[in-house]
This record gives C-alpha cells, structure tokens and sequence, in this order.
C-alpha cells in the first residue's frame, strides 16, 4: 500500500504521474493536480482526522480542549509537515466538527445505500 506521502514524493520525483487529487480543491504539495471534481463535477472524497470526547464531557474541558489543539495547528511548522505529508489543517469549533461528521454520514450513507453495500 501506498501512503499519500510517498505517492506525492513520486509523483515529485517525476515517477508517477498524479492525474487528479480527490479532494475538492487543490492539494498545497501538489499544486499542478487539479482536483477530480473539475472532471466530475461534485466529487470528493478526502480522508479526515479528529478528536472526539465523550458525550457528557463537560463544556470547559471541550473548549479548552479545542483552544489548545486549535493553537497547535496553527504553528506554521505544524501546518507546514502536514503540508508536506500532502494534507490541509482545517480548525474550527466543536460545533463545526459536529456539522462536519452529520455531512460526511449522510454522504456516505448515501453512497452505502444507492451501492447496496453490506456488512460482511
């Protein structure tokens, strides 16, 4: 298996050859790759990382929580390695990340449904 970074140091290093990024818009580390939905309109389909809590975690520690993970990502050498591991920062609130995940559920529950996937 291949991981994004090192599909992105060969295509760098002009030994494989990047036809287009999943994701909606253009990717930093591959500035050139234009991104499938200029081809299929609506298209993406990126992968994503967050942090969850438990449901009842009070208020004050999930805002702190998301305060200081927030600073973090926004260190320019922080965003930079994951610029070269071929991803973008996205910060935002708890309620951001909440809408986040329902979007990502629903479009994917629907690319479940119209496939007629089914758990093994």
């Amino acid at each position: 298996m291949i991981e994004a970074s090192d599909s992105i140091e060969y295509v760098k290093a002009g030994k494989l050859r990047a036809l287009a990024v999943s994701s909606v818009s253009r990717s930093d580390a591959l500035p050139e790759v234009p991104p499938l939905a200029d081809f299929l309109p609506g298209y993406e389909a990126s992968g994503w990382f967050g942090i969850g809590v438990p449901k009842n975690t009070p208020t004050g520690i999930v805002e702190k929580l998301n305060k200081e993970i927030n600073a973090g990502l926004a260190d320019s050498n922080i965003r930079a390695r994951y610029a070269e591991l071929g991803s973008t920062v996205f910060m935002g609130s708890p309620d951001d990340f909440g809408k986040h995940i329902a979007q990502e559920t629903e479009k994917w529950g629907k690319v479940i449904r119209t496939a007629n996937i089914k758990a093994d």
